[in-house]
């Protein structure tokens, strides 16, 4: 609704991830580094965290965008769960093998031959796994075997793993990863902006869509956003876009921090955030139940109703975070169906 209001000629701040609104903050630069790095060693895993909205899936479609299709044949798939035949299956689509019917040591040889395939045309391929954290360790155990695949004593499977934090510490936690983790040849954690990059982030996104200037921003402001997303991408862009509405509706020219906080807070109070699972109480046994000269009797506890209230209470919980996720998306329905220039208003 705003973008016409303010002459733009496409969403700024859209919440799906786009390559064409990359922006390279300092962790983006670094994990560029580590990518590229990664990428020369022509093997093992390159392995990319950070937490939800954080830009991992922004990076690598940037990442992607810019290597030579001629020397790297790279494919993509998300993890949902997968377990190892699903993953192992899913690899061989994308390699134009047909996986039906086949057994797992046929499925193997098909996906070699796959691979071979790809190096016979001078490329070796990379494999870019999305959610990382959600593979069982099946399913990573049979990545780590896919990259063990030679041809002429090079590797012809690099692997690029994604992940929510949760990944990083399996890694780095779980003894059975000890194969993984001694094949990854660079890691990088991908961090929040910081406050001073705001700025120039929020200009970016505006210009990439014909910015000329409105609505105006005061220095104040971008402290504001940056409270309020902890620094985040996808937080950002999600408060931008009420605020950007929000001026639009009334108005207004000029957002100041002010304006931020009572979107922020409006928003906070339309979607509250989900208050945490209280901790079962230990029981302590009342003072009639112990006697001086024996041990303390035991409580009568009914367990099985404490068990069926903690499961209600993440039932509810779970439902609870399902009806925000449909609420987001009814709220950017109705808002709409890289030289670092900024926004600083100078004068505030």
């Amino acid at each position: 609704m705003f973008e016409d209001h303010f002459g733009l000629t496409g969403r700024p701040f859209q919440l799906t991830p786009d390559p064409a609104f990359w922006f390279e903050t300092a962790t983006h630069r670094k994990a560029m580094a580590y990518l590229g790095f990664g990428l020369q060693q022509g093997e093992g895993f390159v392995v990319i965290t950070g937490e939800i909205g954080a830009g991992k899936t922004t990076l690598m479609g940037h990442l992607l965008a810019s290597i030579d299709p001629t020397s790297l044949n790279a494919i993509r798939m998300v993890s949902t769960a997968l377990e190892a035949d699903d993953l192992l299956r899913t690899v061989a689509v994308q390699l134009g093998v047909q996986p039906r019917g086949l057994a797992k040591a046929e499925l193997l040889l098909a996906i070699e031959r796959g691979l071979h395939g790809v190096a016979r045309t001078g490329r070796r391929t990379l494999l870019v796994v999305d959610e990382a954290q959600a593979l069982s360790v099946s399913a990573v155990e049979e990545l780590r075997m896919l990259s063990n695949f030679q041809a002429g004593g090079r590797a012809m499977l690099q692997v690029v793993l994604l992940g929510q934090p949760e990944f990083r510490d399996r890694l780095h936690g779980e003894s059975h990863l000890e194969q993984l983790r001694q094949r990854v040849v660079a890691i990088h954690h991908l961090e929040p902006m910081g406050p001073e990059e705001v700025d120039a982030y929020m200009a970016h996104r505006l210009l990439r869509v014909g910015w000329k200037g409105k609505p105006d921003f005061t220095a104040n402001a971008f402290a504001a956003f940056h409270r309020a997303s902890g620094g985040v991408p996808r937080q950002l862009n999600s408060i931008a876009n009420r605020v950007m509405l929000h001026a639009a509706l009334s108005g207004s020219d000029l957002i100041d921090a002010d304006a931020v906080e009572a979107v922020v807070a409006d928003m906070r109070a339309d979607l509250p955030a989900p208050s945490a699972r209280p901790t079962p109480k230990a029981v302590t046994p009342a003072p009639e139940l112990v006697s001086s000269d024996s041990a303390p009797a035991t409580p009568a506890v009914d367990h099985d109703t404490a068990a069926r209230l903690i499961e209600l209470e993440a039932r509810v919980e779970e439902q609870d975070l399902a009806l925000r996720r449909v609420l987001n998306m009814l709220v950017e329905w109705v808002e709409g169906e890289d030289a670092r220039p900024t926004l600083t208003n100078r004068a505030a």
